[in-house]
């Protein structure tokens, strides 16, 4: 885990899509590595983003303006950002800030998979002895 009390783990990815778990916390202290993260496959052209929130423990205002701020990003470049696995807390946070309709929310990654056209989905489940993390890594 980064020293920000948030991980950033590539699951799965195709030509257009990226599958990631975030851990922890996203709030102010991890803004930065989030947006530099993320930044990676969105810049390596993947559109589509299924966010798997499930490990996430802890988001904030800040948290939340960074997944908004990747909503806008991707939704200008025709994709979309997907949350699976919203927890009570997130859920809260987003009905609170009237963010609910701006996310597809699913119940799990699977089922964010199957909102997308075939070929743009990863393989998925992923093999379990294969670390997906390429495209994934902060710049250094």
């Amino acid at each position: 885990m980064s020293p920000h009390r948030l991980s950033i783990a590539g699951l799965a990815h195709s030509d257009v899509c990226a599958v990631l778990r975030l851990s922890g916390e996203l709030d102010r202290a991890s803004e930065k590595f989030f947006m530099d993260t993320l930044a990676v496959p969105v810049d390596a052209g993947r559109s589509h983003i299924i966010l798997d929130v499930t490990a996430l423990t802890f988001c904030d205002s800040r948290g939340l303006n960074c997944l908004l701020a990747l909503h806008w990003l991707l939704r200008r470049r025709a994709g979309a950002l997907m949350l699976a696995g919203v927890g009570r807390r997130l859920a809260a946070l987003l009905e609170h800030s009237g963010s609910t309709a701006l996310f597809s929310s699913h119940t799990s990654v699977g089922q964010a998979l199957r909102s997308l056209p075939e070929p743009a989905r990863p393989h998925w489940p992923p093999p379990a002895d294969r670390s997906s993390d390429e495209g994934v890594s902060p710049p250094a």
